[in-house]
């Protein structure tokens, strides 16, 4: 057991986040928290990584444990650059190689057994940190994240605060902490990278315990659910998709057993009250008394399953051709993207690609708050539409929540616009609050009820599941499902898109190519294709290549492959047998032997790695 929380309980002021709750850490677990917006996921992070303290109950960790949290990027100095503050992260890596160092100096004059075994504890903690490897996997993890090579040597003071969070968020990968916590990773990630740190996670060696709201996300990397609903904590073991199903069963079973017991002790009561007036009864009546005292009662189980019931309605039908646009050179001081495209009535067109190659640009665009560089669009006739936009800033000013819908449909009478308010959850007082003062997942909620009032036929959403939880995005889900109108909508979550696109606009490399085709189905033209991404490349933009002779091109991969295999294999076994002479008199009583050795090991170390790196290669070709 790595962690452990034993009848933990966390309150702020009079309001309680969870109570008595049960936690644990075990060895490798890939753990996901999941809950709504509020109920104390965050919290949970902060208690394990140190910054926040429970109320009452104990923790147990292990001794010398390092655990790893981004809670807000900040850098001491920003005059660094980039590299410099990376390599921060392996200082504990610098203090080790400064460890093995001393410890082999001793070794000269002490050759006793006790300061061996304490040099192979430190070689092999070394090892297993990537004493070795680091400096290829930061070159890795940095350039995964959207960056250039060349942007290690930039001064952090350089980068957007976007591109801060995201190198705080490598700093933390390369730290390889223990326990990795994680707190929404997705967030404004691209598709790729996002696929990219899914492998990452999934393969991580020791302990992840996330917060994410990215369903397909915690789907293929968690193998352990717990769930925060009313301050009780309950666990399940399996991914997601198993979790909302074993939920669900529990959730029934719960009801059922409470329903059963509340039948049975209505029945007693009225046996009770029957007879415990009648003299020959009155014993069988106290017998029953006393049966119900120490009947265990089953807890009538709380769930919040609340969920907003919008309904989009297009107040006309609008044209079939909704959208056509020519030649338009989308961009600022150049061009990011140059776009043909018609969009016909009834299509929920998904636009997806790297970022930073025109997405949000494009929808801007078109609702003419980025002028085109040139090109034209065309809205066809009739078409009306309803923009989300993923910055949240269409509101009012000190208007309440009620005033802001009211002001924009002043045609509407109170009690329609509190109808339409409660269908998003904003009931009672939550009514008058300002709209400065709700979370992200108020202001998109409310976002959605003007739309919802607007009736547009053609929805043009950027990030829309973005703040939502993850009852919130299904219900959000299932209100476009049904829509009868048309959509273009930005989105990085691929369950999002799996469930609603009829059609995949990429934009990339400067131009956007139209699919119209289902997410499954255009990922499934994709390895038809034998669409590849060079590692690198391919986060700073490239398109894809199409191979040519892909049979004999996999014929040869499979064989270079094969040949890397047994060259990584020999090389393996000569740095054990070179890693066995550390443990030989002549070498642990031979300062300058030893520090030889050393040396031909960090080469044979470096020779695995460049092997490795090309097998990688021609085995992702092969997977393609």
């Amino acid at each position: 057991m790595k962690y452990q929380i034993s009848k933990g309980t966390k309150s702020f002021g009079v309001e309680t986040v969870f109570e008595n709750i049960q936690f644990e850490i075990k060895e490798k677990e890939k753990i996901a928290v999941v809950g709504r917006n509020g109920c104390g996921k965050t919290t949970l992070l902060k208690i394990i990584a140190g910054v926040e303290e429970l109320d009452s109950g104990t923790i147990h960790q292990e001794n010398r444990m390092r655990i790893g949290y981004l809670a807000q990027t900040t850098f001491e100095d920003e005059s660094r650059t980039a590299e410099a503050e990376l390599k921060l992260a392996f200082a504990g890596l610098k203090e080790l190689e400064s460890k093995m160092r001393e410890l082999s100096r001793q070794m000269e004059h002490d050759y006793g057994e006790a300061l061996l075994d304490q040099y192979a504890r430190v070689m092999t903690e070394f090892e297993e940190r990537g004493g070795y490897t680091w400096e290829a996997e930061m070159h890795t993890i940095f350039t995964k994240f959207g960056f250039a090579k060349e942007d290690l040597q930039k001064p952090i003071y350089a980068f957007s605060g976007g591109q801060k969070t995201r190198l705080g968020f490598v700093k933390l990968l390369l730290s390889r902490p223990d326990i990795l916590l994680l707190d929404e990773p997705t967030n404004h990630l691209d598709l790729d990278t996002i696929e990219w740190l899914e492998g990452y996670v999934k393969h991580y060696p020791k302990a992840v315990v996330l917060v994410s709201h990215d369903r397909m996300f915690l789907d293929d990397v968690c193998d352990v659910i717990y769930e925060l609903e009313f301050g009780v904590m309950r666990k399940y073991v399996g991914n997601y998709t198993h979790y909302v199903e074993m939920k669900k069963q529990d959730v029934e079973r719960a009801k059922s057993a409470y329903a059963r017991q509340q039948q049975e002790i209505k029945r007693m009561e009225e046996l009770i009250e029957k007879f415990r007036y009648k003299k020959n009864k009155a014993a069988f009546a106290q017998s029953k008394i006393k049966y119900l005292e120490r009947m265990e009662k089953v807890e009538e189980i709380k769930t919040d399953d609340r969920q907003f019931a919008a309904r989009f309605t297009p107040r006309v039908k609008g044209g079939r051709r909704v959208l056509s646009i020519a030649d338009l050179h989308i961009g600022y001081d150049h061009d990011l993207a140059v776009i043909d495209l018609t969009i016909m009535q009834g299509e929920k067109v998904a636009v997806i690609g790297p970022n930073g190659k025109g997405k949000s640009t494009f929808v801007k665009t078109l609702m003419q708050q980025v002028p085109a560089r040139s090109g034209e669009f065309l809205l066809g006739h009739q078409i009306e539409i309803g923009y989300f936009d993923q910055e949240l800033a269409q509101f009012q000013r000190n208007a309440t929540v009620l005033e802001e819908v009211w002001n924009a449909f002043p045609h509407l009478d109170r009690t329609q616009v509190r109808t339409a308010l409660g269908r998003f959850l904003f009931s009672g007082e939550d009514v008058f609050k300002t709209t400065d003062v709700l979370s992200g997942g108020g202001k998109v909620r409310l976002s959605f009820v003007k739309l919802m009032l607007a009736q547009p036929n053609f929805l043009i959403l950027d990030e829309p599941t973005n703040h939502l939880d993850l009852a919130g995005k299904e219900a959000l889900e299932n209100a476009l499902r049904e829509y009868e109108g048309t959509m273009l909508f930005v989105s990085h979550d691929r369950y999002f898109i799996r469930s609603l696109a009829t059609a995949i606009l990429v934009i990339d490399a400067g131009k956007a190519t139209y699919y119209p085709l289902s997410y499954a189905e255009y990922l499934e033209r994709l390895k038809q294709e034998g669409a590849v991404h060079e590692d690198v490349v391919a986060h700073h933009g490239a398109e894809p290549i199409k191979e040519k002779n892909k049979k004999v091109r996999l014929i040869n991969y499979a064989k270079e492959a094969a040949k890397l295999e047994k060259q990584i294999a020999r090389k393996e076994q000569e740095l054990e047998d070179a890693r066995a002479l550390r443990f030989e008199p002549e070498y642990y009583h031979d300062y300058q032997k030893m520090q030889a050795l050393d040396e031909q090991i960090d080469e044979i170390h470096n020779e695995i790695e460049h092997l490795l790196a090309l097998w990688e290669t021609y085995s992702e070709q092969i997977d393609h």
